[in-house]
């Protein structure tokens, strides 16, 4: 049987796919949970991926 070649992955080289993080602000609510603020890759805008010809520079280097 023939193999198959996949397409290069394009999983964003500065987030690793982990495109939004929660940083806590360390200020307690009143049901004792913490703030957090949402923050997201600059370099996808939160998509986890980035264009095909990024993603095989961040690979060649």
């Amino acid at each position: 049987m023939p193999q198959h070649s996949h397409a290069p992955t394009r999983i964003c080289p500065d987030c690793s796919g982990h495109a939004t993080a929660h940083i806590a602000t360390g200020v307690r609510l009143r049901d004792g949970s913490r703030a957090t603020i949402p923050v997201t890759c600059p370099t996808c805008h939160g998509a986890s991926t980035v264009a095909r010809l990024l993603a095989l520079v961040a690979k060649a280097v």
